[in-house]
């Protein structure tokens, strides 16, 4: 794991790591539909703390996130302001109440309502994203899939799961070689260059990327059918035949 990969796992020692991974799914699952059905802003504010305790125990660097965070961020904000374009008054509706603070233009008004209904909207994130970043970087693929496997998920999709978390960090890996080496030929695709070149340059280097990993997926699958993944199963729903990912 180098600097420039993301969501992938990171072994480590802390007290995160070291829980079971059933245990983690069902917390993050709980917890996430905990946040996203309730409206009450103190018990938000208490669960983004926790949330963000918890990612200071796990030992996550920002380095390892910050891609994600900063795309997550911008998503946000679109969504955000998608929130108000199509409900001003949404706020207004849910608390039974209206405090004017700028008229606006036709139906575009600003309510003291709508702005802290968007506040809880936030705080929802900050609950939920920095859970399962945790869950993703701390918790081992091949865990990850016995966990899903254990909650009634089909083994099948369970290890889809796990084999595109596994795969994540090299097309990452991939992907940054790529935009190394065609830097190196001259084409500038750092922060230095222009927006509009660097699109350009990422857009030339996507495609091939994703029409490589086609073939991937082709040859995992091979492999996996070789092994005769999936004609038998033993009591606990598994495979019987032992499979290499």
């Amino acid at each position: 794991m180098n600097e420039h990969q993301m969501l992938g796992y990171i072994p480590d020692d802390t007290i995160i790591h070291k829980l079971n991974g059933t245990a983690k799914l069902v917390f993050l699952i709980l917890l996430s539909i905990a946040c996203m059905t309730t409206y009450d802003t103190r018990f938000l504010i208490m669960m983004t703390l926790f949330s963000l305790v918890l990612f200071k125990l796990s030992h996550i660097k920002w380095y390892q996130i910050s891609f994600v965070v900063k795309f997550i961020f911008v998503f946000s904000l679109l969504n955000i302001v998608a929130v108000y374009l199509f409900a001003p008054e949404y706020g207004v509706e849910l608390y039974h109440s209206r405090t004017m603070i700028f008229e606006g233009v036709g139906r575009f008004t600003l309510t003291q309502e709508q702005l802290f209904y968007e506040f809880n909207l936030v705080l929802k994130y900050f609950c939920t994203i920095p859970l399962v970043l945790i869950f993703l970087l701390t918790t081992n693929p091949s865990e990850f899939a016995s966990s899903l496997n254990q909650i009634g998920i089909s083994y099948k999709i369970s290890y889809a799961v796990a084999l595109a978390i596994r795969y994540i960090p090299d097309i990452q890996e991939d992907f940054v070689n790529i935009s190394f080496a065609q830097q190196a030929r001259g084409f500038e695709m750092s922060k230095k260059g222009k927006l509009a070149q660097r699109i350009k340059g990422t857009a030339q280097i996507v495609f091939p990327l994703i029409l490589s990993s086609l073939d991937r997926i082709e040859t995992i699958s091979t492999a996996m059918e070789l092994r005769r993944f999936g004609e038998k199963r033993n009591e606990r729903g598994m495979p019987s035949v032992p499979i290499i990912i």
